[in-house]
């Protein structure tokens, strides 16, 4: 087996095919990454990967079917192999209730270009920092733990019907722990990139210094609600939740908190008095993403029949008005609305806001700021009440500043309330959820205040 350029595994798969049309995807990655922990790095590595999706798509006499099959292939070998299951896939299916032309097209301009990628060199400036932090860390006895990864995928859409599309998209996140050497508190700081240019390893030791200084003072807190501070990141855990369960075919048959009495969907409703706005945009500075429909298989959001479809700017909420929700072709049809598929980004901003995090913490007279959210689950798909854990540092604010460090909570929410209830927000800015940061890692948002959040119950959780 020889290996073979990705642009060669689309045409091959395309002329492999037996079935009456055929979508191609190929993903090919390099990665790199660096571990450490105990104030030393422990592993570094690169890695080279190709994915090939095939879609195929038979006509029964009844409609269209499809079939999706995907596999690791760097030759031509191995993509015959996968052509043949996804054409097999097809002919076995029933029609599919989402079928549809598929999407024409023309290659584009930079569609024989090779394959973008990394290397370690993307840490040149990064590691001697953090090399240093490193020293700072053990003179002054505490520890850090981390990692950081820096990804370079470039995505080759080739179909039947003409289309030759191609997309490179970098991705990359950090993620520091520090403890005291007694183990008695921790705290974290991370954030996602394009390309580390703009990560400053001696700015997240100073940061998580401070947090570990809050921590000194531990303060013992009941359940209860409370004024609460949620800075960026803790606000993209939360939003990131409700625009994957934004799917306009669930709203229209009553299944979420998106979904209108009586039938139909919210669009339309005001969902917040404030003048906030819910947003994807494949050009969005610092967060573009890839502006095609590139789906490997049919969900309630996606559909293998909108492949290569162009993707701009979705305006979901605007003025605090609900005026989009995920829709594909299909979709869209049931409800009676535009065609608003699925962006790999999200900004959420209120117009007029300014200031950051820390600005916020000064208007709170008594009150928390939560560091970031986990293991969030949801409760109750009608209201969206979700679940879920703080973590790595909840701190008590009294009279604008922090004064300690308080115990862990068990939160209970819903984002969708959240846009209703929430008093202040700051200035939108990147932001990297801790939860879902490794899926869906193009965020920006504002820190939000909200007078009563619900923290539950108290955790055992460190």
């Amino acid at each position: 087996m020889t290996a073979a350029s990705p642009q060669e595994l689309v045409e091959h798969a395309l002329k492999a095919t037996s079935s009456d049309h055929c979508v191609v995807i190929v993903h090919d990655s390099t990665s790199a990454n660096l571990r450490w922990a105990n104030n030393t790095l422990t592993t570094n590595g690169v890695m080279h990967s190709v994915t090939v999706t095939v879609v195929a798509f038979h006509g029964t006499g009844e409609g269209t079917a499809s079939g999706s099959v995907s596999g690791s292939a760097a030759s031509t070998e191995q993509v015959t192999r996968i052509v043949e299951q996804a054409d097999a896939a097809a002919k076995a299916s029933s029609p599919a209730e989402d079928a549809a032309e598929l999407p024409t097209g023309d290659a584009d301009a930079d569609w024989f270009d090779p394959s973008g990628e990394t290397s370690i060199e993307v840490y040149s400036t990064f590691a001697p920092a953090l090399g240093e932090a490193f020293g700072r860390a053990t003179a002054e006895d505490r520890i850090l733990y981390g990692f950081v990864d820096h990804d370079v995928t470039t995505t080759y859409l080739g179909s039947s019907t003409g289309l030759r599309l191609r997309h490179v998209q970098p991705t990359g996140h950090y993620g520091c722990t520090a403890k005291p050497t007694d183990l008695s508190t921790s705290a974290w700081v991370g954030g996602a990139t394009r390309d580390f240019s703009d990560v400053d390893a001696h700015a997240m030791d100073a940061e998580l210094v401070q947090r570990l200084g809050w921590a000194s003072r531990r303060v013992e807190l009941a359940a209860g609600r409370y004024d609460t501070v949620l800075p960026p990141t803790a606000v993209a855990d939360l939003m990131i939740y409700a625009y994957w369960t934004a799917a306009a075919r669930e709203a229209h048959d009553g299944q979420t908190v998106f979904s209108k009495r009586g039938g139909g969907t919210r669009i339309g409703e005001r969902l917040s008095d404030k003048p906030l706005q819910m947003f994807s945009d494949p050009t969005y500075p610092r967060l573009e993403a890839t502006p095609f429909v590139s789906a490997s298989s049919s969900n309630a959001i996606e559909s293998v029949f909108d492949n290569g479809l162009p993707l701009s700017r979705t305006s979901w909420i605007t003025d605090g008005t609900l005026t989009a929700l995920l829709q594909n072709r299909y979709s869209a049809k049931l409800t009676g609305q535009p065609v608003t598929p699925y962006i790999d980004n999200l900004v959420v901003q209120v117009d007029g806001a300014t200031g950051s995090t820390q600005d916020l913490v000064a208007g709170v007279e008594r009150g928390l700021l939560v560091t970031c959210l986990w293991y969030i689950r949801e409760v109750d798909p009608q209201s969206l009440l979700l679940t879920g854990l703080t973590r790595d540092g909840v701190y008590l604010v009294e009279n604008g500043e922090v004064t300690g460090a308080v115990n862990n909570f068990r939160f209970n929410e819903s984002p969708v309330d959240l846009l209703r209830r929430f008093s202040h927000a700051s200035a939108t800015a990147p932001s990297f959820s801790r939860e879902w940061g490794d899926y869906f890692p193009r965020t920006a948002t504002p820190a939000l205040r909200v007078p009563d959040f619900n923290m539950s119950t108290v955790s055992q959780a460190n």
